[in-house]
């Protein structure tokens, strides 16, 4: 039997997840997404298929910050600034999607971040 690497594994983990999970208007998805050099968070409207608002570690809010790195203490900044979208969006409850990583190190850290800036989910 062969070994799935990883990025298998974690696809599946999010195809699973996205059979459960999908946004609306009223509360759009929170998508989180992290490569090996940046973190992007999306508000996602799934039933119209688009996006209400997003922010990333390349946007110039999160840039102009000295902690501007995608590591934890950039996660948490980008947690803020995430929260902060959400509310010139006019959006305060969102389902969240981890995009099939293991909610600990810094997709945990954004999640907290967004929760004690005013997000519920």
């Amino acid at each position: 039997m062969s070994q799935i690497d990883k990025k298998t594994q974690r696809a599946r983990r999010h195809n699973r997840i996205r059979l459960k999970i999908s946004g609306t208007a009223a509360r759009p998805r929170f998508c989180v997404s992290i490569t090996t050099n940046n973190i992007y968070c999306q508000f996602i409207d799934d039933v119209a298929g688009r996006t209400l608002a997003a922010t990333s570690s390349l946007s110039s809010a999160f840039k102009a910050d000295e902690n501007n790195r995608p590591n934890m203490d950039g996660a948490k900044l980008l947690g803020k600034l995430a929260a902060e979208a959400a509310k010139a969006a006019n959006i305060t409850e969102v389902v969240f999607d981890r995009s099939g990583y293991k909610y600990h190190g810094r997709i945990k850290a954004i999640a907290e971040a967004a929760r004690e800036n005013g997000l519920k989910f």
